[in-house]
């Protein structure tokens, strides 16, 4: 499940992440939401350089910052786990089309990257990942993520993915021993959705 509304944070500077970031460590962060989200869209123009509405962006910026006060909690735990994988999303791939050479497991519901564009962020993500020990899925969406946990036991996992899907993601690994970090998607959609490899890197 996804948002019904398609919006595109890319355009926004750094230093917009980092007030999310710097708000999500606050005390009593969730007293203070409302303010916080609204003092965040109204200081870096959110409404103007995207075109979203008041309300979704209200909306998007209030799961970033749930997204992560979970990251923060989880940290030290992660930090500790030795086996883990990435989950990077297939909508994130340069093409969606034949043009693309991933190959599709059905196995493992996720598709494997053979590196045919260097310029596409699923291959720049996953050679990254492969080399801090990772392993790495490229998953159509959360049930795929679910048939990989039930297969393989990983101790910690990084899921990139729209705020929405990772509220889902969270609520699949809440009773069990996994520990999970997010990386959201700074532009969502069908296809060609971003995130930030910078802030992937520092999460893995």
């Amino acid at each position: 499940m996804a948002y019904n509304f398609t919006f595109d944070l890319s355009k926004l500077s750094r230093s917009f992440f980092k007030e999310v970031a710097r708000f999500s460590e606050q005390k009593k962060i969730h007293e203070k939401m409302g303010s916080a989200t609204k003092f965040l869209i109204e200081k870096f123009r959110i409404e103007s350089l995207t075109g979203l509405p008041v309300s979704d962006s209200v909306t998007v910026i209030e799961d970033m910052i749930d997204t992560q006060i979970k990251n923060v909690s989880q940290r030290e735990a992660f930090r500790k786990t030795k086996k883990r994988a990435v989950f990077l999303p297939h909508c994130s791939r340069k093409y969606m089309d034949g043009r693309c050479k991933a190959r599709f497991d059905s196995e493992m519901s996720s598709y494997n990257c053979r590196a045919c564009s260097p310029d596409c962020i699923v291959n720049q993500a996953s050679k990254i990942a492969k080399e801090k020990g990772y392993d790495v899925y490229c998953v159509p969406g959360g049930s795929g993520i679910r048939n990989i946990l039930q297969k393989k036991s990983y101790e910690g996992i990084v899921g990139v993915a729209c705020t929405e899907e990772m509220k889902l993601g969270s609520k699949l690994i809440e009773h069990t021993s996994i520990c999970g970090q997010a990386v959201p998607l700074i532009k969502n959609g069908c296809s060609a959705t971003v995130f930030n490899l910078d802030t992937l890197k520092k999460t893995l």
